[in-house]
Formats: C-alpha cells, sequence, structure tokens
C-alpha cells in the first residue's frame, strides 16, 4: 500500500475532547444532564501530553440543539452551572473584578460569536467608578480588540495595555474554534483555564492569551463554528457504509418503510471485511484514521481543504451568542434575572 506522509498536514481542532479517547482515565469525568445534554470534563496535569493542548481543566458541554426554548434554557443553565463551577475551582470570588474579551472578526460570521456575545454582556465598571453599585452586581468591563490583520496590533499587545489600565481581578475570552467532529459543530461549549492562542484554530497562531502571558487568572468559552472539508469528506464515506450495513440488516423491516426519515447514525453493527472491499475497494478497506489520512494527503496539496460552515451559522451565531452572554451575566451577576 501507498506510504502515506503526513508530516506536513494536520488536522484542526480546539476542542480537547476531539483526541480524547482514554475515558477510563482518573482525570476524566462525565456527567449527563439529559437525553441530548452532558458534560465531560478533562483535568490536563502537564503540558507534556498527547492532546496537544496545555495543562489545565477542560469542560465540554454536548447538546443537540438551542433553536427551541425548552433546549436553550437548558443548555443555559447547564453552562450557567458549569461556568460557576470554574470560577469555584480557580478561587475567582463574588467581588472580583472581571475583563470580559470577544475575540473575532465581527465581518465574518463564522468568527463573529466573540464580538457578538459582548453585544450581551451587562457592563457595569463605569458605575462603580461613578459611586456605590446595588450588592449582588460585578464590576464587568468588556474589549473587542478586533483581529490583527484589521487593527495591526497584536492581540495580546492590546490585552495587556487594557489590563495594566483597568486592573481586572480575572480575564474572560471568547472566541469561535475550529472541530474535527461533524456531530460537535456549533453542539458544543468548551471551557477553560488553559488560556488560548488566536487564530489557531485556522492554523494562523498568535501570541497566548493566558495567565503566564497576562499576569491574570484567564478563562476561555469557545464554541467550534467551523471544520475542514476532510472530515465531511471522511465521515460521508464512514456514514456510506453505515447505511449499507443498515439497509443490509434491516431490509425486511416494515417499520421504517413508513418512516420519512431514518437515523442511522449510531448504528453500530459493521459490515464485512469483504462487503467494504465489495462497495468502495482498497478505500473500504482503511481504518478511520487511515482514511482520514488519505484524504487530507488528497486535499491538503491543491489547497481544497476548505474550512466549511452550516448554511444557517448567522442564526447558529447569534443563538449562541445570546445564550453565553446570558449564562455569563447570571453566572457573574448574583442579583441579575435571566
Amino acid at each position: 500500500m501507498h506510504e502515506i506522509n503526513l508530516s506536513n498536514f494536520s488536522l484542526r481542532t480546539d476542542l480537547i475532547i476531539d483526541d480524547f479517547k482514554d475515558i477510563n482515565n482518573e482525570y476524566y469525568n462525565k456527567k449527563i444532564i439529559s437525553k441530548d445534554v452532558y458534560v465531560e470534563s478533562i483535568d490536563i496535569k502537564d503540558d507534556n501530553n498527547s492532546y496537544n493542548k496545555k495543562k489545565g481543566l477542560y469542560k465540554t458541554i454536548s447538546f443537540k440543539d438551542i433553536t427551541d426554548k425548552d433546549n436553550f434554557n437548558l443548555v443555559l443553565n447547564t453552562f450557567i452551572e458549569e461556568f460557576k463551577d470554574m470560577m469555584w475551582l480557580n478561587n475567582i470570588k463574588e467581588g472580583d473584578k472581571v475583563l470580559i474579551i470577544g475575540l473575532g472578526n465581527i465581518n465574518s460570521t463564522p468568527d463573529s460569536l466573540g464580538p457578538k456575545v459582548l453585544d450581551n454582556i451587562l457592563v457595569t465598571r463605569h458605575l462603580f467608578l461613578l459611586g456605590d453599585v446595588e450588592e449582588g452586581y460585578r464590576n464587568v468591563s468588556i474589549l473587542c480588540p478586533g483581529v490583527t490583520g484589521i487593527t495591526g496590533i497584536e492581540t495580546k499587545d492590546m490585552i495587556t495595555s487594557v489590563v495594566n489600565t483597568t486592573k481586572p481581578d480575572f480575564i474572560i475570552v471568547i472566541d469561535a474554534l475550529a472541530t474535527s467532529s461533524i456531530e460537535r459543530l456549533n453542539k458544543t461549549i468548551q471551557i477553560t483555564n488553559s488560556g488560548i492562542t488566536p487564530g489557531s484554530g485556522v492554523n494562523n497562531s498568535r501570541l497566548s492569551i493566558s495567565e503566564e502571558t497576562i499576569n491574570k487568572k484567564v478563562l476561555v468559552i469557545g464554541i467550534p463554528t467551523i471544520i475542514d472539508s476532510s472530515v465531511i469528506v471522511t465521515n460521508t464515506i464512514k456514514y456510506m457504509l453505515k447505511k449499507f450495513s443498515y439497509d443490509k440488516n434491516n431490509i425486511n423491516n416494515k417499520k421504517d418503510k413508513l418512516k420519512y426519515k431514518i437515523d442511522y447514525k449510531d448504528y453500530e453493527k459493521e459490515l464485512s471485511k469483504e462487503d467494504k472491499e465489495y462497495l468502495l475497494g482498497i478505500v473500504g478497506t482503511l481504518t478511520d484514521e487511515e482514511l482520514m489520512k488519505l484524504v487530507i494527503e488528497v486535499l491538503n496539496p491543491i489547497d481544497y481543504n476548505f474550512m466549511v460552515t452550516p448554511k444557517e451559522i448567522d442564526f447558529l451565531v447569534d443563538k449562541m451568542a445570546l445564550l453565553i452572554g446570558k449564562g455569563l451575566n447570571k453566572s457573574l451577576n448574583r442579583k441579575y434575572n435571566i
């Protein structure tokens, strides 16, 4: 078989959960909220790890939908609970001042999550400067630094200048992320205290924003809004085989014939190696990892490994920005009513 060389190719993802396989690890915990909502926590103790992520605590909230009121509120309340827990674990107190930073480019819809979240934040710092503020509200300021390609200023440098002037006790950073899983696209919220490197998801890494570089505690909230087309191609082939397997084993299922849509995504019974080879040739015999590597090697050299986002991304970003904004307002301000 052709030897695949991926030394110059990599799959873009900012989510630790995309690469995490060791669910029996003592530093992994999963909490079920409902049928479609769950939280996975991973505590990385060392920078030298197989996930290529900085040490820190990573909380991943997974959900299927937030477009209706009930699901939106369920995910919102889950986010509030998990973010409050993250603040408590990082010794952040009720009276601590916070600077909320919305990274991204407002002119690019998939990258506009950070700036749009800021539109939903209750800003109070100027009120604290004017006089006493009712107990139960926190000193909150916001910053939308834009992107270096527009401002000509490194994001970290701009943040450092504002931090030195306003002197917050901790920082919250919000950004759009990249994922290597179709199922997590716009359906995952990652919360971490490990910091963030702007642009890393699109191979345009800037200076890191973390407690080590800013000298303030940094909590990062990210939602994946883009995915490589190589992932979509690979998953399409895998789903194709799942569908063939489902059809083969349910050909006489009369109930299926009455259904408008059949969800075979989680069907576990696989085709035999002979069936896979008969349907797709040598491609059908590849492992998931080999298949992904092959697709990347085919698309990357000709610059066809595009970054892709759903057609309804404008609606989804607005929804997620509202959820994060309301969630932060409630998490940071005890008296705030959702």
